[in-house]
């Protein structure tokens, strides 16, 4: 079989700190979902489609550890460890490329890290649609999400037109990044726009000539890359490729501009835990006044309503009486206290860039 999965796990998750933080984030975050790391997660749901042997993870150098831990079973090979955050078109270019060395007929489906996927058959089953799909044809193939709500966190795709058949895919008309909520709620209203996953299903042929037609900039450090992937000089040649790497997602670089773009409307239950209101909404167990959480403690809560409440701090109590809508998240080093307002967390981020907070970030 010529099937591989990447999974892309080099993130910061900034929009969850402190939950997140630069030297552990979110992938390798222990999932209250689950009790498993969003990474590990996410591996064992690639592994019922893929050859365990099929499946990479491109991580940045300094979260190799990490990377081991969740995945011990992960072949060295099948680690590729970016020495710079560069945004996903050099990972996936990084990827690709390293399948192309190893498999001319290489079909890849590169997926984010932090994913929760509700109907796991039926994500099996449009993988593997979509995989064949992309097989036979020179296309790249994204899987778009039947939205539930005007949600202003993701990314948007146009369809062309309805689908031929329940299940078919279809020409993408167009991208729209995180829209105004007002612009959101008509393309939920008009039915023709669905949510971005960022998986994406494409020959690694093809997605390396798109790269070269629409972002060459990109591509002409990867010169040489036939010679070096794979050998003892590969680890200089990549230090070289992402000194000089432009930093660029893989929709702005290729999905947004080329002709060969489709879609899989899906339907499978989905989720990227990119923000708290995410992970709010994600949690499985809930008590009757909507609060949810987790404490490696002691936690005395009273009068608490739509409260999401975490510490990881094991000799600590937190006691809490009378929020409505609050997060409450205690790292031991940091202690967040803040409306569950995505607005309001925002100016967090905002102040962690000063130079005399650079520890807790």
């Amino acid at each position: 079989m010529h099937n591989y999965c990447v999974i892309l796990a080099g993130g910061s998750g900034t929009r969850i700190w402190p939950m997140s933080r630069e030297g552990k984030p979110k992938q390798f975050l222990n999932s209250t979902l689950d009790g498993k790391t969003f990474l590990r997660a996410t591996y064992e749901r690639m592994a019922r489609i893929f050859d365990p042997s099929h499946i990479l993870v491109v991580s940045l150098a300094k979260y190799r550890n990490l990377v081991c831990r969740s995945i011990p079973e992960l072949p060295a090979e099948n680690l590729l460890l970016e020495p710079f955050s560069r945004n996903s078109a050099p990972s996936v270019a990084f990827a690709a490329y390293t399948l192309l060395k190893r498999d001319p007929h290489a079909v890849m489906v590169a997926t984010p890290a932090d994913h929760v996927i509700k109907d796991e058959d039926l994500f099996d089953d449009s993988i593997r649609r979509a995989l064949e799909f992309a097989s036979c044809e020179d296309v790249l193939v994204t899987l778009g999400i039947i939205p539930t709500r005007p949600d202003t966190n993701f990314g948007y795709i146009q369809k062309a037109c309805e689908p031929s058949a329940p299940g078919q895919p279809v020409k993408i008309k167009t991208f729209t990044e995180k829209p105004p909520a007002e612009l959101a709620e008509v393309f939920v209203a008009s039915g023709e726009f669905l949510w971005n996953s960022g998986i994406f299903i494409w020959q690694a042929r093809t997605i390396c000539n798109e790269f070269e037609r629409f972002c060459p900039e990109l591509t002409k450090q990867w010169e040489g890359w036939e010679a070096a992937l794979g050998t003892p000089q590969e680890a200089a040649f990549i230090g070289h490729v992402y000194t000089e790497a432009v930093k660029i997602s893989v929709d702005y670089a290729v999905m947004e501009k080329s002709d060969k773009a489709w879609v899989f409307p899906v339907g499978f239950g989905w989720a990227d835990i990119g923000t708290y209101e995410a992970l709010y909404t994600n949690w499985p167990n809930r008590d009757a006044d909507g609060n949810v959480g987790y404490a490696a403690g002691d936690l005395i809560a009273k009068e608490l309503s739509g409260c999401l409440v975490y510490s990881s701090v094991s000799d600590k109590l937190i006691a809490l009486r009378g929020l409505e809508n609050y997060l409450v998240v205690d790292t031991g080093d940091v202690l967040l206290i803040c409306p569950r307002d995505e607005d309001k967390l925002k100016e967090f981020s905002l102040d962690l860039a000063m130079p005399e907070y650079e520890k807790y970030r």
